[in-house]
Order: structure tokens, then C-alpha cells, then sequence
């Protein structure tokens, strides 16, 4: 691949290599986002779908060949959000700029900006990363994001 640089490229294969469960040299399309965001990358669903990425196990399977060209592809998508942009966001519900929204507003964010995370999902998301509520049901969203996009 001209446009990713040598070191692009053995990342990819390393990251590529760990999700070849079966050591067949292929992926299951169905990891597509996985492999992409442990390559620091934070491409949307519809972004992985697009890209070939399905939501069943052992529909498709990708090899090597066919993953990089993805990867170089999403790496260049400039419509993915980062750290930076969604502390940025976050901010928008700290109304006493101390770094801490209400723990509730949270939720109703996850349950329904952008690309809408159920409420099992929603609900994983706070147990892993949500450090508790204080009294009166503020959070620090910074260690939350810290942990959510790590």
C-alpha cells in the first residue's frame, strides 16, 4: 500500500494477526471495528458496515490483502471524532466548569446522540467506565472518556 508508510502497514499485520483466531490468515468481518480501533482509529458503525465489516460471525472473512486497503481508507476518514472533540462535547453539560456533568445527562446522551447505543449497551458502558455518582449525581467525564476510548 503506497499510502500507508511501513510502519502502518506491520501494525496493521500485527493487529490483523491477533484477531486470526484460527491462524487461517483471514479475519472475520464481523471484527472489522475491532482490529480498525485497536489501531487507534474510531470509525461509526456505519463507517465499519460500509467498509465490509457484518454483524453476524462467519458471514464474510477478510485476508490481509483485502484489510489494509480498509484500514488506509479509515485512516484517512476525516468524519471520526477523538479524544479531543468529544471532551469537547462533554463540556457543552458542565454548567459549573469544574469538570463533571450530571451522571443522568450522560445516559441520556449515549441513549440518544449520534450512532444510539441501547440501554444494555448504554448500560455496560456505565458499569466499565462511569467512576461513581457524588450526592448530587455529578460525575468527572474525563477519566470516563479516558476509559471509554481506551
Amino acid at each position: 500500500m503506497a499510502d500507508l508508510s511501513a510502519k502502518d502497514v506491520e501494525r496493521a499485520e500485527f493487529a490483523f494477526s491477533i484477531y486470526d483466531f484460527d491462524g487461517s490468515n483471514t479475519l472475520d468481518a464481523v471484527d472489522l471495528g475491532n482490529v480498525l480501533r485497536a489501531l487507534n482509529l474510531n470509525p461509526t458503525n456505519a463507517t465499519i458496515e460500509k467498509m465490509g465489516g457484518t454483524k453476524k460471525k462467519g458471514e464474510k472473512l477478510l485476508k490481509l490483502d483485502e484489510f489494509l486497503p480498509i484500514y488506509s481508507q479509515v485512516k484517512k476518514d476525516k468524519d471520526q471524532g477523538c479524544y479531543e472533540d468529544f471532551l469537547e462535547c462533554l463540556k457543552l453539560y458542565d454548567k459549573s466548569e469544574n469538570g463533571t456533568m450530571l451522571a443522568a445527562e450522560l445516559t441520556h446522551t449515549l441513549l440518544t446522540l449520534g450512532e444510539r447505543l441501547t440501554d444494555a449497551e448504554t448500560d455496560e458502558v456505565i458499569r466499565d467506565c462511569m467512576d461513581p455518582e457524588d450526592e448530587d449525581g455529578f460525575i468527572p467525564y474525563a477519566p470516563f472518556l479516558k476509559k471509554l476510548m481506551s
